[in-house]
């Protein structure tokens, strides 16, 4: 790249250093924001992936110092790093962390590297804003909320989507009871990132991509354009499909209104499971207990308390089916309602609710022509990556950090488990295991490539 310089360190470095970091170790200095920072002072942030996706995260936290740029790929970040000129650049993560003081890190790359550079930055007290999903296996995404936790830092995943008014207009229906009791919830994208082989010609490199650092911790195979610098999302062994791909976005609005966690039982339909590629289409049905979920929510989606403390207060909620369909798979009408591209149908006892990102619609309509909404108590989102941005200042938790991600993330995950194995699975949330297919433990917990191991 002309006039850019990244900082690069041998391969046998590398592997040493993030050996260090998978036993649990890590080098450089320790920066932990929050208490020392006032509302008004600019944190200093680092970036890694900053095209594409990352570089509309870029905007989102632009406000602060973007003090260091990472990216494997200098075609992609080209536009990023150019506009920053004051910021280092890095095409390996681990350097910059080592290499700056920093209050925090916004990761935009691919599914397969968000929890490893997570996980990195979070044991040195950084707080962190990934991409969504927040993880790429159903283990590693249980790890990240456990050291959020444990490390306290601030954490939010990118559903951008979650911080808009029509989400907390629908959340407030449902637990105002405006359709009655749920027990059925379907989720559909037209979308489809699937298909394709694995390509058997071995083009070169191009000189501003890090082939080695872009694999990460998949499995080692030849470059290839077919892979980048979005098709990614269709290879089991770097992204998740179309489920992956947008299941959080559209069930982050479920999980919200319905106060789900983790569900007891998965299964999942489509073509015959490949071994490389997701499908073009696909469903997946996922059962949740019931649940108490209060009447009244707080910005992050969470019940409110009673007044004396000592029950939590709100209402009982039934078990729930909610079920998934993507690519070929989606549905053009649902319980006599025609349905756009894209979007979500409660079923209730006393009606129907449609949503999208954008627009809420209940159905019979003729029922609803007075129908008169609840007022609104969730308060407005100061925007999505200012939460974040908040969050590292002030401690005020997101409304998407990693205790309620972490869950969500694991439910869309378990999709594809399900659905990779050819068979419904009955789930232990608590001990990460399906009791009677032990088969799915290498799909809960895949191998890492030598030398990017964590725990």
């Amino acid at each position: 790249m002309e006039e850019i310089t990244l900082r690069r360190e041998s391969r046998r470095t590398l592997l040493k250093s993030l050996a260090a970091i998978g036993a649990g170790l890590y080098v450089g200095p320790v920066a932990r924001a929050g208490d020392s920072k006032s509302p008004n002072e600019r944190l200093n942030l680092g970036l890694v992936g900053v095209g594409g996706r990352g570089y509309a995260n870029l905007r989102g936290v632009a406000s602060q110092n973007l003090v260091a740029l990472c990216d494997v790929d200098g075609r992609r970040a080209k536009t990023a790093f150019e506009e920053y000129p004051q910021a280092t650049k890095y095409a390996d993560f681990r350097r910059m962390l080592d290499g700056e003081t920093l209050d925090g890190v916004a990761i935009s790359t691919t599914d397969h590297l968000h929890v490893p550079i997570a996980l990195d930055a979070m044991r040195r007290g950084l707080p962190v804003y990934v991409e969504k999903p927040l993880g790429h296996n159903v283990w590693e995404t249980r790890l990240a909320a456990q050291v959020a936790k444990e490390q306290g830092v601030a954490t939010q995943m990118g559903t951008q989507i979650h911080a808009g008014d029509n989400y907390r207009r629908v959340v407030e229906l449902v637990r105002a009871g405006a359709i009655g009791p749920i027990e059925e919830v379907h989720v559909w994208v037209g979308k489809g990132w699937g298909g394709g082989t694995r390509p058997t010609d071995t083009p070169p490199v191009p000189e501003e991509l890090d082939w080695d650092l872009w694999l990460g911790p998949a499995p080692e195979r030849p470059y290839h354009p077919t892979y980048l610098p979005a098709n990614w999302r269709r290879w089991w062994d770097f992204g998740s499909g179309t489920l992956g791909d947008m299941g959080c976005h559209y069930l982050d609005l479920v999980f919200w209104a319905l106060g789900l966690k983790h569900p007891t039982a998965v299964a999942a339909a489509g073509p015959p499971p490949d071994a490389e590629t997701a499908p073009l289409g696909m469903t997946a049905t996922w059962d949740f207990p019931a649940r108490r979920v209060g009447p009244a929510v707080a910005a992050d989606g969470s019940a409110a308390g009673s007044a004396d403390g000592d029950e939590p207060a709100g209402v009982e909620m039934p078990a729930v089916k909610v079920t998934w369909y993507d690519g070929d798979r989606a549905p053009r009408e649902l319980h006599g309602v025609k349905l756009p591209g894209s979007g979500v149908l409660f079923v209730g006892q006393e009606g129907q609710l449609l949503a999208d990102y954008g627009s809420r619609r209940l159905f019979p309509e003729e029922k609803f022509a007075d129908f008169t909404p609840p007022e609104p108590t969730i308060p407005a989102s100061i925007g999505h990556h200012a939460e974040w941005i908040e969050a590292v200042k002030t401690g005020v938790p997101t409304t998407c950090d990693f205790a309620y991600s972490g869950p969500l993330t694991e439910t869309v995950l378990l999709g594809l488990v399900a659905y990779r194995l050819g068979r419904p699975i009955a789930w232990n949330a608590e001990t990460l295991t399906v009791p009677d297919a032990p088969e799915a433990a290498a799909l809960i917990r895949p191998p890492y490539r030598a030398g990017w191991e964590i725990a």
